[in-house]
């Protein structure tokens, strides 16, 4: 590698861009970028891996030196095999780009970019992008993006006769491989220790990380595409209380977003976020729902599939029709209403709306809307009611970071709440204050959604189910939002609140016993009982129906 820095007369008339340019090889400049990024973008990962290690111990910064060669001479390998004189910048471009916005995220949030996150990332809406833009963020893609553009915008690759550039490239790729073989051996013993018992880790190998991500949802959303989504209960029929019940039945699930039971009023937080529920008698409260997964992408789909938690298999989820395209076959009512970035593939072909296109006045600004903006019709829906129907109201709820922006000024009543997209500019207080008004807005659809259908008791039977579809990290062990990867997240992530409102009319006609209810609510549950409750509140058989999952089994008076 060398500067053009040669002064005859004919350079020196050459435009100021000719006179600093660097020449270098492919595997020069190769060798330079997997160094910058071990550099620049690995701390987490340094962190991670000599966590349980004393750095006055020498075997530590033996440990920590093997892992930076191999993690130098990993990413040497990844680049020599995909880029050539003709492809190196405009892939490095984008690698630097990239792995900016990677470090950055990990840093400030403690994420893993593991194939779930990256998922998650992918589906986002560009509201949801658009809170996550900041000037910390621009600080930090100027100093390690816009640099190192730069001085990529001022390089000149070397070439070398085509077969002397193979032999080059293959000596160079032998030599990476070698000392990739030799760290790894050196600490062989350690390493397969840390891989075998915090697998993690690898996910926060940058770029490697991203990079193994990405062609891992790209490979199973081509695999998923190319297949049909397999049908779902083709055996499913109302059952026996269709032909008795005489009153239309309406049944609301309510799902919501980024709510954490830790936080949650009825669970016995020392504050009253739920105080509007409290005074509702009728509402039974779940204090130990455990969630399918860290964020919307995994828990939606697997809320709304069978086999849950328990036996998770996500290709299966994916690929399979849901809970809704079910109860639709019964002959239930079936509409998804959505306030956030869609449901995921659960209601693909069923009937659905989004509040933001219905555009409820007064409720929506820059892309969003207010939560109240579900319930949008409520009273037509009731007066118009037939049959038996389930409606899904998918909240915004707690989407951070921007918790300061998913509650109108009436419901600010903790203070000083944080107003700022990036949470680490904010005490921890603040953070917490701006969540927990977020939960009071919550608090307060639910309690309008319960007072608007006891309103229509005489007409219509109703049932109300309320539950969050993963928690979140409000700066425990340094740690923000949510998306960790499931073996290692917190409780805060996966314990989730959960309630249940039944009208009088729903209780004697359907002979549910809500006292039998209330004492198997205080069992720790998951969001596997979530399927199975709803196929026995809507009485609906099938044979993937699982009655040990159903909250209400042993509750009813008759079976359902």
């Amino acid at each position: 590698m060398q500067f053009l820095s040669r002064r005859s007369s004919s350079e020196a008339r050459a435009p100021a861009e000719e006179r600093f340019t660097i020449t270098a090889t492919v595997e020069q400049v190769l060798l330079l970028a997997s160094l910058f990024w071990l550099l620049a973008a690995n701390r987490l990962f340094f962190s991670a891996a000599l966590r349980e290690r004393s750095l006055t111990d020498p075997s530590a910064w033996g440990f920590a030196a093997a892992l930076a060669l191999l993690l130098l001479a990993l990413h040497f390998l990844l680049l020599g095999l995909v880029v050539n004189r003709w492809t190196v910048k405009p892939v490095l471009a984008l690698l630097i780009v990239g792995t900016a916005f990677a470090s950055f995220y990990m840093q400030s949030f403690g994420v893993y970019l593991d194939p779930s996150m990256l998922r998650n990332v992918l589906k986002s809406d560009v509201a949801e992008a658009r809170e996550l833009l900041s000037w910390p963020l621009a600080l930090h893609l100027l100093l390690y993006a816009g640099l190192p553009l730069l001085l990529l915008s001022r390089l000149r690759i070397r070439t070398r006769p085509l077969i002397k550039s193979a032999l080059w490239r293959l000596g160079w790729m032998a030599l990476a491989a070698a000392v990739a073989v030799g760290a790894m051996l050196s600490v062989f013993q350690p390493f397969a220790s840390m891989m075998r018992n915090h697998k993690e880790v690898r996910y926060l190998m940058t770029p490697a990380n991203y990079l193994w991500s990405l062609a891992a949802v790209g490979a199973a959303e081509a695999k998923g595409a190319a297949a049909p989504r397999q049908p779902l209960g083709l055996d499913a029929q109302p059952g026996a209380s269709w032909v008795t019940h005489s009153k239309p039945r309406l049944v609301v699930l309510v799902v919501g977003e980024t709510a954490r039971a830790a936080n949650w009023g009825l669970n016995g937080y020392a504050r009253q976020t739920t105080p509007e529920l409290a005074a509702l008698p009728a509402v039974i409260n779940f204090p130990q729902v455990t969630s399918c997964g860290t964020n919307t992408e995994t828990s939606l789909p697997c809320m709304f599939a069978p086999i849950g938690r328990r036996d998770y298999d996500e290709a299966r989820i994916r690929g399979s029709e849901s809970l809704l395209h079910l109860l639709t076959r019964a002959g239930v009512g079936v509409h998804w209403r959505d306030n956030q970035s869609g449901c995921k593939g659960v209601c693909d072909g069923l009937s659905q709306d989004n509040v933001i296109e219905l555009n409820p006045p007064g409720l929506c600004a820059d892309g969003r809307c207010m939560d109240e903006g579900l319930l949008l019709g409520l009273e037509q829906r009731l007066a118009e009611a037939k049959g038996t129907q389930l409606l899904v109201l998918h909240q915004l709820g707690n989407h951070g970071p921007s918790y300061f922006r998913r509650y109108p000024p009436a419901f600010a009543r903790f203070q000083p709440a944080c107003q700022s997209d990036e949470l680490r500019n904010c005490s921890r207080e603040e953070v917490v204050n701006a969540y927990d008004n977020a939960l009071l807005y919550t608090d307060h659809l639910l309690a309008q959604l319960i007072q608007r259908l006891q309103a229509k008791a005489t007409e219509v039977d109703t049932a109300v189910v309320y539950v969050s579809d993963h928690g979140e990290s409000l700066g425990e062990a340094n740690l923000f939002l949510h998306g960790m990867p499931y073996a290692i997240a917190p409780a805060v992530q996966t314990q989730v609140p959960m309630v249940m409102w039944f009208s009088p009319g729903w209780q004697l006609a359907g002979g549910l016993d809500a006292d039998c209810l209330r004492k198997r609510a205080a069992q720790p549950l998951t969001h596997d009982h979530l399927f199975h409750s709803l196929m026995g509140l809507l009485d609906v058989r099938s044979a993937v129906y699982a009655p040990d999952y159903d909250l209400t089994r042993g509750c009813l008076r008759q079976p359902s």
